[in-house]
């Protein structure tokens, strides 16, 4: 069955990526306040086709969970040591995803400096591997349902009021220049903006 209970339900990457920006990620006695995100869309034929997505090649055991319902954690590991967090968007069987990029630590300080031993607050959740080592997501978190308030992970959509910016998306190759990076400027946790060096700057895959 298809959610339309939820700002997330829409299949738009841009909206979707929107309404997490400012909203507060809770694990344990932690809370996160997500201050940067990046949107991919899905496969070739779909309404936002992104030769960048997990999802272009079409559903697979690891990413199935972005062709799912929306607001559900998809997990993966990052050049094989970190492990990055996103939100599902969209109807049931539209691939889409938002990463989560970097936070801002609001509650559960303590519990994430165990996490992030010697790493200044603001710099605790920056970047997409570091978020997921202040929040402590494992793989076996892969497909919670984020908006279940009786889940360990809890996504509040509480969004913000604040001047948003735009940009392209970082270390990608395909598609690197389109801009679906979306940040909040007043924040210290931002990341930096690092352009791959594989990057493809001719053709449509620069949308």
């Amino acid at each position: 069955m298809i959610r339309t209970d939820h700002p997330l339900s829409t299949g738009d990457p841009l909206v979707a990526a929107g309404h997490l920006l400012g909203s507060r990620l809770r694990a344990g006695d932690g809370e996160f306040r997500i201050v940067e995100v990046e949107a991919y869309g899905g496969p070739p034929g779909s309404p936002f086709p992104d030769p960048a997505s997990h999802g272009f090649g079409g559903p697979t055991p690891r990413n199935r969970v972005m062709f799912g319902r929306a607001g559900h954690l998809y997990v993966y590991r990052s050049y094989g040591i970190h492990l990055c967090a996103n939100v599902t968007y969209g109807p049931v069987g539209q691939c889409g995803g938002v990463l989560l990029r970097a936070a801002e630590v609001t509650a559960g300080h303590d519990e994430v400096a165990d996490r992030r031993p010697g790493v200044p607050g603001a710099r605790r959740a920056r970047g997409p591997g570091n978020l997921g080592a202040a929040v402590g997501v494992t793989l076996a978190d892969n497909g919670t349902d984020l908006l279940d308030r009786n889940a360990h992970l809890r996504l509040d959509l509480t969004g913000s009021d604040e001047a948003v910016a735009e940009g392209p998306r970082v270390g990608v190759s395909r598609a690197s220049r389109r801009p679906w990076r979306l940040w909040l400027p007043s924040s210290p946790a931002v990341s930096a903006y690092k352009r791959s060096p594989r990057a493809v700057d001719e053709g449509d895959e620069d949308w």
